[in-house]
């Protein structure tokens, strides 16, 4: 048994609460629960760019790729400065070029 229930602020779940796990204290708050919700990010993150296909097998199909290349180009900004992260990126995308033929831009 939990030792507390955490939601928002949603009335039905009160509702349950009382008829389910009435010993169980019940805590409602529009911020307790970010864990569980931060936790789904990379799934709603899937989701979003799914929205613009026709089938879930091209979608399928497309973010399998993604997934992998997406991070090359996402460094992690937030512990570059800005002259690293240019340099940084001047490097994958160098790679990038090498890697699927595209020519160096003059």
């Amino acid at each position: 048994v939990p030792r507390a229930l955490v939601t928002d602020k949603l009335r039905s779940y009160g509702v349950a609460h009382r008829e389910l796990m009435r010993s169980v204290e019940h805590r409602q708050s529009k911020y307790l629960n970010n864990r569980a919700e931060n936790s789904h990010q990379p799934t709603r993150q899937r989701e979003r760019a799914m929205k613009g296909f026709r089938s879930p097998t091209s979608a399928q199909k497309f973010l399998s790729v993604f997934s992998a290349v997406s991070p090359h180009f996402r460094p992690r900004r937030h512990l570059l400065t800005a002259p690293d992260y240019r340099a940084e990126m001047t490097i994958r995308f160098t790679i990038w070029n090498k890697i699927t033929g595209v020519p160096a831009a003059p």
